[in-house]
């Protein structure tokens, strides 16, 4: 049930078509990730306001649907942006983390066809992160410079 609910989430935000204008700015400096949904709601809020992201440290697990919600030309990234890539877990028996293939299948087709390449390159969505950063990821986003007027979430 839980499962069908993110699919849907996940699914909604895919077929969003943000029609914002606006000029702000959301920079993502150190953030780990979280709940699925969370991150799907917040950059679908990202996105239909029209800003600007730029990725300027680390953002990984559900904070990498920022590559698969707000548009391509939206998003720049600084030599410090790496994003860490794993498959979705759900919490099972005394805490242990338990693979969910569902929602790894939804987050996977969420992301940009050079992001998923990389990612089948590197093994796949698997219980072990990997990293995209440096030359790899300058290859598929565009550089980005910092402004001191830019938030930090």
């Amino acid at each position: 049930m839980v499962t069908k609910r993110l699919t849907a989430l996940v699914t909604a935000v895919i077929l969003l078509a943000g029609a914002g204008t606006s000029e702000a700015l959301v920079r993502i400096t150190q953030d780990r990730g979280g709940q699925i949904g969370t991150y799907v709601n917040k950059y679908q809020g990202v996105r239909s306001s029209g800003e600007r992201v730029i990725v300027d440290g680390f953002c990984a697990s559900a904070c990498t649907i920022v590559l698969g919600s707000v548009p391509h030309d939206k998003i720049c990234v600084t030599s410090r942006a790496r994003f860490g890539f794993h498959a979705a877990w759900d919490s099972g028996p005394r805490g242990r983390e338990i693979t969910n293939p569902e929602a790894t299948q939804a987050l996977y087709f969420m992301y940009p066809f050079e992001v998923r390449r990389w990612i089948d390159q590197h093994g796949g969505l698997t219980a072990h992160m990997i990293v995209l950063s440096g030359s790899e990821l300058a290859a598929m986003y565009r550089p980005c410079y910092l402004d001191s007027q830019i938030s930090s979430h």
